[in-house]
């Protein structure tokens, strides 16, 4: 243990804050009228799911939104309403987490990893290697790193490659001025405990193709209640569609809906509070002996709801070292280095389903990567604390890999 081991976290790393006040009491509405099913309202009443939909429609400046039931099922639907089915390969990133392959193979396609930079985005140049193996790229932003969309954009477009965004870590966030989600045909996002408005479990879809989405409010479970949504194509967009496509339902629900209304209207003011956080751990972890931090370019407006740095080139004992003795002072480290995936932490490797060749550069990366959640209800005194502590024993193993 290093010199201030008697210093101890005592906070939580998975404590979310409460629902504002707001959505408790408008999902106590919902609770005590009954009407959870989207399409179950009264006289002139609009669907809390549907006043969803058009307010993160208009939050992000999308034509359209769908409201589903989980950010896994709303990247399925985009696949689907792509075209993506038995058969079929799609590009994704060889660091993401295990809901984005497992769309890939829902619909019976198969995942083409491609690597990632030390700067924990997609590796363009793999990329434009393996371009000629797919017609789709389902692009992660994993834990919140926004590549060169642009560049990204101009090599997919120049294929004729259809990019669907996994927003999940990046709701709020913005590439060089566009949102995040604003790039593909859909952008798919997360609303579980851990993303950045929480409902538990859900998850929305936008795009600016009417074809495409309403594909996916057919597939969606809509029925023919489509016209009840009111962030969606006209009606003749359903002329077709209506009798090709099937009901594969995984609706959101008003309740979820409810709750997370209030918490959109907070979105930006929490975005903030977020980075701020991370700027702490930030400055506490820079100039760290055996630490690299994560690069961040000017035109990516982030939002850090997690922290990840690298021991690059560390021998895995180290690495396990380090992640033992922080735990020991109450910081709660994941690695994606490890031999066995563990909680929610898992790379390509260990998605045996979708077989892949070995990525040596991004395998370097991979095994170097440390994450950490930043829930908001640590302070900005507490990211001091847990970086000074992570600083402490980083140190002190690093130390001990010179001296010997």
């Amino acid at each position: 243990m290093s010199e201030k081991s008697s210093d101890i976290f005592r906070g939580s790393f998975t404590q979310q804050e409460p629902i504002p006040q707001e959505g408790i009491d408008a999902a106590l509405a919902v609770l005590n009228h009954g009407r959870l099913h989207r399409y179950n309202t009264s006289g002139d009443e609009i669907a809390q799911a549907a006043l969803l939909e058009e307010e993160f429609a208009a939050l992000t400046g999308a034509k359209y939104c769908l409201a589903v039931a989980s950010g896994g099922y709303a990247m399925t639907t985009a696949l689907r309403a792509c075209g993506v089915g038995h058969g079929d390969k799609v590009l994704t990133n060889a660091f993401t987490l295990a809901p984005v392959p497992g769309a890939i193979a829902a619909v019976g396609a198969t995942p083409i990893f491609v690597g990632v930079t030390e700067d924990l985005v997609i590796d363009l140049d793999d990329l434009a290697a393996k371009l000629d193996q797919s017609s789709v790229l389902l692009l992660s932003h994993m834990r919140g790193h926004i590549c060169d969309m642009d560049a990204l954009m101009a090599l997919c477009d120049a294929a004729q490659v259809t990019v669907i965004e996994d927003c999940a870590h990046t709701m709020g966030a913005h590439w060089n001025g566009t949102p995040s989600g604003r790039f593909g045909k859909f952008g798919c996002y997360s609303t579980q405990t851990y993303k950045h408005v929480n409902s538990g479990e859900g998850g929305l879809l936008i795009s600016d193709d009417a074809d495409g989405m309403a594909r996916a409010i057919m597939l969606s479970g809509s029925y023919m209640l489509f016209d009840r949504h009111r962030a969606a194509p006209p009606p003749e967009a359903f002329a077709q569609i209506k009798y090709q496509t099937p009901n594969i339902s995984g609706r959101m629900d008003n309740l979820r809906a409810a709750i997370l209304r209030p918490q959109l209207a907070d979105l930006q003011a929490q975005c903030a509070r977020w980075n701020a956080l991370y700027r702490s751990m930030e400055t506490g972890l820079r100039d760290t002996g055996g630490l690299q931090l994560i690069d961040r370019p000017a035109r990516e407006d982030f939002v850090a709801s997690s922290f990840q740095f690298l021991l690059l080139d560390w021998a895995p004992f180290a690495v396990q070292e380090v992640i033992k003795r922080c735990r020991t002072r109450g910081v709660e480290l994941k690695w994606f280095g490890g031999a066995e995936p563990s909680g929610f932490t898992s790379r390509y490797d260990s998605w045996r389903y979708a077989p892949s060749d070995r990525m040596p550069k991004s395998d370097r990366i991979l095994t170097g990567i440390i994450d950490m959640r930043l829930p908001l209800t640590f302070s900005i005194d507490d990211c001091t604390q847990i970086a000074g502590i992570i600083r402490s024993e980083v140190g002190a193993v690093w130390q001990n890999q010179v001296d010997n």
